[in-house]
């Protein structure tokens, strides 16, 4: 989750922009160097970029929401045409499936899982960059943010998981889940059981499910106002979170350089909402990052974070007691159905991590009769974000990650 970087990523960008450069300075052309392109390239284009193949893939939803899938279909070195074990990589929340990649080939978890044999697919929820379209319902209407990650996990997921098993002739996949990748997951499993039968594995990443114990002083400060955010945000007319756009890329241009004196700013906001550890903040790639992130999100799926955190629950959306005994049946919203998860789960944990707690997974350990084990990343500072772009991610998790994938391949 990185509402709370995000809101103040922004507010940053926009004054720092027109103060310093005003309106000019933003529209001159400038030479690009590799982080520049990285920073602007779709995820295909960047993909396609460091000579790895690549394929556009496209799907929709019971609910008619039209989603985009990335596939990169073997490695770099090794492109035999060969049955290849299937994974699939789901996002967290505000990102897409650029997040990957952007650390590049030997890095990027996609490439690595590619040159190690694998047939990589990335999902991308709905009202992120790459998926922002529906079959009657236009993005500039507040009907197409009608959504919380409840919606992703019970329409998205499965309508993803289905195209890939149809698209590659296999019975069952590989999931692989960062964050709100793994809250959708636990939402499917629960709320649509006979989906545990189409998984081998699920590899959870900073699992978020339960989330009463959150450490980020931001999260803490603003997610009991989340409910009236959600109102004073339907006065302004506000149902998109945080798109990406120009005025993002152009703060990880010029902001976050590794030259520029304001690169502080940038990273002090990472650490506010992750944990610190700069030691494995790859600086020069934050312009890459934030080019690419936030990708977008519906506010809704910000408010049902909010309520989790202070109901200490994991539940479905708390819609008003008069809507919910309309909706449910119940004045409270339920809670999910843990029990009814059967595929065998990981659990990645690290200890510096502000946002996914171990305390928090604990609860699950105790919910999820299937979870295999509790796996905690061997450095003390590893935070949130360390899970996509560590300096080392591959070394203190990706290897160990993949040798339990392996048994299922």
């Amino acid at each position: 989750m990185s509402i709370n970087f995000s809101m103040f990523k922004i507010c940053v960008i926009i004054c720092l922009t027109y103060f310093v450069y005003g309106d000019e300075e933003i529209n001159k052309n400038s030479n690009f160097n590799n982080v520049d392109e990285d920073a602007s390239l779709d995820t295909f284009s960047l993909v396609r970029k460091y000579g790895y193949a690549c394929e556009i893939h496209r799907t929709y939803t019971e609910d008619k929401y039209v989603l985009e899938l990335h596939r990169i279909p073997y490695g770099k070195q090794n492109c035999s045409q060969e049955k290849r074990p299937v994974v699939f990589l789901q996002h967290g929340l505000l990102s897409s499936s650029a997040e990957w990649v952007l650390m590049g080939p030997g890095k990027g978890l996609a490439y690595i899982l590619a040159d190690a044999g694998y047939d990589v697919w990335m999902g991308n929820a709905r009202g992120n960059t790459y998926s922002r379209k529906h079959v009657s319902i236009n993005p500039s209407s507040s009907a197409f943010w009608k959504f919380s990650w409840h919606e992703i996990g019970y329409y998205d997921l499965p309508a993803m998981i289905d195209y890939v098993l149809n698209e590659t002739s296999v019975s069952k996949i590989q999931y692989v889940g960062f964050s709100q990748g793994t809250t959708a997951f636990f939402v499917m499993t629960s709320s649509r059981p006979e989906y545990n039968n189409k998984i081998k594995a699920m590899q959870a990443l900073a699992p978020v499910a339960f989330v009463g114990n959150i450490r980020s002083p931001l999260v803490r400060a603003l997610a009991p106002f989340t409910n009236s955010l959600e109102r004073i945000l339907k006065l302004l007319g506000q149902n998109e979170f945080l798109a990406n756009g120009k005025i993002n890329e152009l703060a990880g241009k010029r902001f976050c350089l590794e030259e520029a004196v304001t690169q502080s700013l940038c990273t002090n906001l990472l650490f506010l909402l992750c944990g610190y550890n700069e030691a494995q903040l790859n600086k020069t790639m934050l312009p890459v990052v934030l080019g690419h992130t936030p990708a977008g999100a519906s506010t809704r799926q910000m408010i049902h974070f909010g309520q989790l955190y202070k109901s200490k629950q994991f539940t479905n959306f708390d819609h008003g007691w008069i809507s919910n005994k309309l909706i449910y049946g119940t004045f409270t919203p339920p809670a999910y159905n843990l029990s009814a998860i059967t595929a065998p789960i990981y659990l990645h944990y690290g200890d510096n991590d502000w946002l996914s707690s171990s305390n928090d997974i604990d609860k699950l350990l105790l919910g999820i009769d299937s979870v295999v084990g509790k796996y905690r990343v061997p450095l003390n500072k590893f935070n949130h974000l360390d899970f996509i772009f560590a300096i080392d991610a591959d070394k203190l998790l990706y290897r160990r990650m993949m040798k339990i994938m392996s048994r299922f391949a």
